[in-house]
């Protein structure tokens, strides 16, 4: 039975939730664990969730050969299904190679034997190379920029409500927000700064650093497709699912420091859409470059189905059948 990988539990909510959910237990076989979700609002297992139980299953069973730990440098995740929060997952990691330097893995997340997530994660131990990388763009800083958080606070909407008591990181959006209403340009890009809400243990490796990363990462990927199409996470009848996730690591992460997402959509089409971010730290070095593809779809007259956007709870309303807020 192959031992779980260790993550530190932060003595403070709400980032206390994320790395106990993290905390993968032994399951049934070599190689198998079993993980816990978050509650949602809509009653799906959070994307990025997932994804960061998937890394740190698959760094479980990646051994020290005495040269140094193998980190996590490449993540390639495929969504196939919707996870119920309610139901355990099941992390089936398959050995593929164990090299000199690299190290490769495949994870298979399932509940009750079906398949929602398979995902590719390559190690590498760190070895002396060139470092060049591109510079971060120069824009407001995060302290003269409004947290989401007291933007949560002046909503009087359940899903405000729920995420101002459950939302482990603070996000500050340069050009603003989704939450209410489309942006103001319609265009394919924006800048926000992220960190965590808390502290992060001292004792939590550098693996841990870069599955917290993937896991929050998920919540603002596709908004650059939205804004592209004039939407916002209020539209009505959207309907939004992350497809494909893929993730490379330059450099050691910090999630207790600001990191600058820089993000793009360069592409719409089909009823999908391409983001792709850059994450660089607070002393502007690249630490992460991530795309993902994702479904959204838009009702194209007044009789279709209403979507699950992020602010909609049963068809366009509150948890108690209120309207939503403006």
């Amino acid at each position: 039975m192959t031992v779980p990988y260790p993550v530190p539990a932060a003595t403070e909510e709400p980032l206390g939730s994320v790395t106990r959910v993290l905390g993968l237990a032994a399951g049934d076989g070599r190689d198998v664990f079993t993980g816990g979700s978050l509650p949602q609002l809509s009653g799906r297992v959070y994307g990025g969730q997932v994804v960061a139980q998937g890394m740190l299953a698959a760094a479980a069973t990646v051994e020290d050969d005495g040269d140094g730990e193998r980190l996590p440098h490449s993540v390639h995740a495929f969504f196939m299904r919707g996870g119920q929060p309610d139901k355990p997952i099941s992390f089936a990691v398959e050995r593929l190679h164990d090299g000199r330097s690299f190290s490769q893995r495949r994870t298979a997340a399932s509940q009750e034997g079906t398949p929602i997530l398979t995902m590719l994660t390559s190690f590498q131990e760190e070895q002396e190379g060139a470092d060049i990388h591109v510079t971060a763009p120069s824009v407001p800083r995060p302290e003269d920029l409004t947290s989401a958080l007291e933007i949560f606070r002046t909503i009087d909407h359940p899903v405000a409500r729920f995420l101002g008591r459950t939302a482990a990181f603070d996000l500050r959006h340069v050009e603003g927000n989704l939450y209410l209403r489309p942006a103001k340009e319609r265009a394919g890009r924006q800048h926000l700064w992220m960190r965590s809400r808390s502290r992060i243990p001292t004792q939590t490796s550098q693996t841990v650093h870069r599955a917290l990363l993937a896991y929050v990462c998920d919540q603002v990927m596709l908004e650059p497709v939205l804004r592209s199409q004039g939407l916002s996470w209020r539209s009505e009848g959207m309907s939004l699912a992350t497809l494909d996730h893929a993730q490379w690591f330059h450099r050691d992460v910090d999630m207790g420091d600001w990191l600058l997402y820089v993000q793009d959509s360069p592409s719409s089409q089909g009823g999908r859409g391409m983001a792709r971010a850059q994450v660089f730290d607070s002393s502007g070095r690249l630490v992460s470059t991530i795309a993902q593809e994702g479904m959204v779809r838009i009702p194209t007259d007044s009789g279709a189905d209403a979507g699950s956007g992020r602010w909609r709870i049963r068809m366009g309303e509150g948890d108690d059948g209120s309207a939503l807020p403006g």
